[in-house]
């Protein structure tokens, strides 16, 4: 803190041209050196006593917590469900709202934007709202956090302020590109999606709200890389192993599918043994992938190293379908979706959905739809991540619309894939740039 005040200091004589001075120091602050997670705040400072509370709590996601940090959580959120699925930082606000009851302070946290899309909302805000009654007084939207540090992190984050009594007028700051200046907006109430609203929010489903198709997860290789191949070694392995080429077909995930590039994978499900044993390079990766399998800490994948030819996880259809790319650059105003041949292997990154029409392909390149992601979808960064079981299962669908109604949605579906078929050169991020997307 001394640091950044003599940093701070030096950047006010820059300006005003004065020499602003603290050293030598005659004040410091009072510090404790603890785990704020496995304290009681009260015993530090009595809120009585208290007025703000201003912090950046660490970044990590759930995917990237130690074991000690799964800890802390556990000891913070107790039984509280689904914990795994929260970010390390909502750990703090957990702890602030706590600390606040029965008194005027105001908290201030920067954290990561995650806790305020998909389904983090529901999880701690319906924590936060209905547990600890606090409200928001001030909301930062994304922004890209700037750090001095070596080795700058690029993290997008939020600021949100807030307190266990309400004020009648809240601020929303909004960065256009997630940088510069801020423009305010004054509203009655700021909803956990930092958006003006009600304290309300959607929880994730198992399956659709409206009678529908279900959608699922691509093919799942977890294969150590194995059963995946380049341009480049899918030649040479025909070069060396003709009879190879029938078992390999086209590999997509959501990268794939947007840019135009090119993957293989071998897909073996179905192939008589004799014919395998009569293609001993495709064996040994075939081996490669069972060793891999055998080594993981995940009894399920271990359990598939009895079937190493398969793709651990299959759900590939038979029949045309749509396909959804999970994450989607937050510069297009569409995910590019798309209808796709069967003979097209698609991964995990991407959602499936067979048997499915035109018209459900129309009202998901909606712009209903799009708002409808954008609200309470996840993100990646700042980019879009389509959820199943939070976009997809909670959208609330037309109800009984009419054989005319339909047969539109259909007819301007058709002419968005006709659109495409005219730019045969073209990839969809080539399609879906807001700067040479055709009219």
């Amino acid at each position: 803190m001394w640091l950044m005040d003599h940093q701070m200091n030096l950047r006010l004589s820059e300006v005003f041209g004065q020499y602003f001075v603290r050293l030598p120091l005659r004040k410091a602050a009072h510090i404790h050196l603890g785990n704020a997670l496995r304290l009681d705040w009260k015993t530090i400072l009595p809120p009585d006593q208290c007025s703000y509370i201003l912090g950046n709590p660490p970044f990590v996601g759930k995917h990237y917590q130690t074991t000690e940090q799964k800890a802390d959580m556990a000891a913070v959120f107790g039984s509280f469900k689904n914990i795994g699925d929260l970010d390390y930082v909502t750990c703090w606000h957990y702890r602030a709202a706590e600390y606040i009851q029965d008194s005027a302070i105001v908290v201030g946290l920067v954290s990561t934007n995650s806790i305020t899309q998909g389904e983090q909302v529901p999880l701690i805000w319906g924590l936060l709202f209905g547990k600890w009654r606090v409200k928001i007084h001030f909301a930062h939207r994304t922004f890209q956090w700037q750090s001095e540090a070596r080795g700058k992190a690029h993290v997008h984050v939020v600021n949100i302020g807030f307190a266990t009594f309400d004020i009648p007028v809240k601020r929303l700051f909004d960065y256009e590109s997630g940088n510069g200046s801020a423009t305010v907006t004054e509203t009655a109430n700021i909803s956990p999606y930092l958006t003006p609203g009600p304290d309300s929010f959607v929880t994730k489903r198992q399956t659709p709200l409206s009678p529908v198709p279900e959608t699922r997860c691509g093919n799942k290789p977890s294969d150590g890389g194995n059963l995946i191949l380049t341009d480049g070694e899918k030649a040479a392995l025909i070069a060396a192993e003709p009879g190879a080429e029938k078992h390999l077909r086209r590999f997509a995930g959501s990268e794939e599918f947007i840019n135009g590039n090119t993957r293989w994978c071998l897909w073996l499900e179905g192939v008589d043994p004799q014919v395998l044993r009569a293609l001993p390079l495709v064996l040994e990766r075939v081996e490669k992938v069972r060793k891999f399998r055998a080594k993981s800490t995940a009894a399920p994948t271990r359990n598939a190293a009895q079937t190493p030819s398969l793709f651990f996880y299959r759900s590939q259809p038979t029949t045309e379908y749509i396909l959804i790319p999970e994450v989607s650059s937050e510069r297009r105003q569409y995910i590019p979706m798309g209808i796709a041949d069967p003979s097209l292997v698609v991964s995990n990154k991407c959602f499936i959905i067979a048997n499915a029409d035109k018209y459900l392909f129309g009202v998901l390149l909606s712009t209903m739809h799009m708002a409808w992601m954008r609200q309470v979808g996840g993100r990646l960064k700042s980019d879009y991540s389509y959820s199943g079981s939070m976009v997809y299962n909670t959208f609330p669908w037309p109800e009984n619309p009419a054989a005319k109604q339909k047969e539109s949605v259909e007819a301007k579906a058709q002419a968005v894939l006709d659109v495409r078929a005219k730019y045969t050169a073209s990839t969809l991020a080539d399609l879906y740039d807001p700067l040479t997307m055709p009219a």
